[in-house]
């Protein structure tokens, strides 16, 4: 497994006037055709935008030509082409997936945005994460805090931040990718190769995708049909083929069921329509505060309690820190694990 690497020349980033910059400054362009405020570039990359279907593919034809151990290098990214001079040391992360990414490179963040619904460090990364300041939330980035952590590094996508780019790029260099969710392993390469970690990437991936089909092929012959419920607190979706759980499932080779086999992120899905999500195992999980969501409603609901999963006790709860906001390696061993101990006897 590699990522595809292309050569580009580009000048130096900026790295001046980093401390005038706060967390309600203007937007810049955000890039090449993104429009003035980067609005259009997040559209055409969310999900049902225009680019959203080719988003892995793109991901994957980003990264560097740069040898190991050489800077400074050129790195293609979302955003255009990113000149690191040395090895980064102080790196700061924009969202859940780089976090997951630079920590299963062996390197501790100094600073990171967490989501809305969880504010601080996934409890499964804690533990070699170190100790990164808060630099705001994904959807609101405190760009005072980063300039003032002088990073050398900053990481995230464009789906998230295009609006902030030209913002970031003058504080350190900066590497998007295109997209977080199903795009992962593509967004784990890119991270790696302007980190100059690509080797330890390739590795970490290919041992995920040998566990990955071994568990395909311990569960047997007759696969179980996976059902992925999500509760939000304006929303109820079932996780669908492009969404990071639903790459898991395909890598493991396990059936979906047809609600959920389609080319998206994920189809929502009203409480009465809750029946749409049968299965062989339903596993579920919950975005911030159970109370703020439908989850206690629906499933009191006698469609949920008369679904196959439900009467055979196969409905279970999942941490959803890593089946769904993971977003990287570590998370998808922990969803392996998972995996392992619900459907191997």
């Amino acid at each position: 497994m590699s990522v595809r690497r292309r050569s580009a020349a580009a000048a130096a980033l900026a790295l001046t006037g980093a401390l005038a910059l706060t967390a309600c400054g203007s937007s810049g362009d955000g890039g090449p055709g993104s429009g003035k405020d980067g609005s259009a570039a997040k559209k055409d990359v969310a999900t049902g935008g225009k680019d959203f279907g080719d988003a892995a593919k793109k991901t994957a034809a980003l990264g560097t030509d740069a040898k190991p151990g050489r800077f400074p290098r050129t790195v293609t990214q979302a955003m255009g082409k990113t000149v690191i001079k040395a090895k980064p040391k102080r790196v700061v992360v924009l969202d859940v997936g780089e976090l997951d990414n630079v920590v299963s490179l062996g390197i501790k963040p100094v600073g990171y945005a967490p989501t809305e619904g969880s504010e601080g460090i996934p409890g499964y990364l804690k533990k070699n994460a170190g100790n990164p300041k808060n630099v705001g939330t994904i959807n609101s980035l405190n760009l005072e805090a980063i300039a003032n952590l002088h990073p050398d590094l900053i990481l995230g996508s464009q789906l998230r931040a295009a609006d902030k780019y030209d913002q970031l790029k003058k504080i350190a260099p900066t590497v998007f990718s295109i997209r977080p969710g199903f795009t992962w392993k593509q967004n784990y390469l890119l991270n790696a190769a302007a980190l100059d970690r690509t080797d330890r990437a390739e590795a970490e991936l290919g041992a995920y995708e040998k566990r990955a089909r071994k568990l395909g092929s311990d569960v047997g012959a007759h696969k179980p049909v996976i059902s992925m419920v999500r509760y939000m607190p304006d929303r109820i979706r079932l996780y669908a083929e492009d969404s990071f759980i639903g790459t898991i499932l395909k890598d493991a080779g396990l059936p979906r069921p047809r609600s959920q086999q389609v080319e998206d992120l994920a189809v929502e899905v009203s409480p009465e329509k809750i029946d749409s999500a049968d299965a062989d195992w339903i596993f579920t999980g919950v975005y911030g505060d159970p109370k703020a969501t439908k989850r206690d409603t629906v499933q009191a609901n006698p469609l949920w309690k008369n679904l196959r999963a439900v009467k055979d006790g196969q409905a279970k709860n999942v941490p959803d820190e890593t089946w769904y906001l993971g977003l990287g390696v570590t998370a998808a061993n922990r969803v392996l694990d998972d995996l392992q101990g619900y459907l191997v006897k």
